[in-house]
């Protein structure tokens, strides 16, 4: 496993992430005190229609946002040097229209973005903090959740060593079933699972019943602080086994092991949400922060016209 940077809130910042699912289109702003990082906020040119003119969140990347060091100043005086701070890291940001960007839940204060033109929502995903206690795990599970698990360990086990093709297959299954179309490539999902097995960051877990048929799978990625759920899926033919509930449940359990609490990574869309909830994990905000900049140019041209 490699070890968390100081500088970083969560895996999502850390370069090794990056250099992943971001290669050759990541950087940094930083603010140093001699060679002591105080503030660091890295960013991902997007793809597409704004080319590089847009820093946008990186495929499968839950935050990223502004880290700053911890401040034992009285709290006004932390305040003005969070806004001194992150006025510099705004200041460095390279030349963009387009703006996004979550940041992680420990991260509420973004009044200096507001003052710059970014604009917020509010988010939420759901965490699970206990994850040494099995038992107030199990406890905390609503009884559908309980339901399932109980009934697929009679009939299903979990392995992690089938090809990755099965998880590929699972997760477009899931979309097909919801009748959307996935927003990533087979081989980007690919490049991830493999990159993370190798970097010992991360596993596919899969609930698989005698016959040798996979009938959900889920993608993992930790560090030693936390595990987050990245992608899933199960085959819609078989999903009266139980399956999602007992792979994740099981993928909990894995994390327990190795780190010290369980982000579902979302989610917004409602059904998904009470599928995360039932878990029993914690509701948690977070900020999406965003600009324009383009958009602002261009309704201030139209005003002028106009007049």
């Amino acid at each position: 496993m490699i070890a968390p940077s100081y500088f970083t809130h969560s895996l999502f910042e850390e370069p090794w992430w990056l250099d992943l699912m971001a290669p050759d289109a990541w950087g940094e702003c930083t603010v140093k005190q001699g060679d002591r990082i105080l503030a660091r906020m890295p960013y991902s040119r997007g793809k597409g229609r704004f080319r590089g003119r847009a820093l946008q969140m990186p495929l499968f990347t839950m935050s990223l946002g502004p880290w700053l060091a911890a401040s034992e100043a009285k709290y006004a005086k932390a305040l003005g040097k969070q806004k001194d701070l992150m006025s510099e890291l705004i200041a460095q940001l390279p030349p963009h229209e387009v703006f996004q960007q979550n940041f992680h839940h420990s991260v509420t204060n973004w009044l200096p973005f507001y003052w710059k033109g970014f604009k917020q929502t509010t988010a939420y995903t759901y965490v699970l903090q206990n994850l040494k206690d099995r038992e107030f795990l199990w406890a905390n599970l609503l009884d559908n959740i309980r339901t399932d698990v109980r009934k697929a360990e009679k009939q299903l086990t979990i392995c992690t060593d089938l090809p990755v093709a099965e998880l590929l297959r699972l997760n477009r299954l899931t979309f097909s079933r919801q009748g959307i179309e996935s927003y990533y490539s087979d081989a980007r999902l690919e490049t991830l699972a493999v990159g993370l097995e190798k970097l010992g960051m991360g596993k596919v877990f899969y609930a698989v019943d005698a016959q040798g048929r996979a009938h959900a799978a889920v993608l993992i990625v930790w560090d030693e602080r936390s595990a987050f759920y990245l992608v899933g899926g199960s085959d819609p033919e078989l999903r009266s086994s139980g399956a999602m509930s007992f792979v994740l449940w099981e993928a909990i359990r894995a994390a327990a092991e190795v780190t010290r609490e369980f982000n579902f990574h979302g989610s917004m869309l409602e059904p998904v949400e009470r599928f995360f909830r039932a878990f029993g994990a914690i509701q948690t905000p977070y900020l999406r922060v965003s600009r324009e900049v383009g958009l602002e140019k261009w309704a201030t041209g139209m005003k002028g016209i106009l007049r």
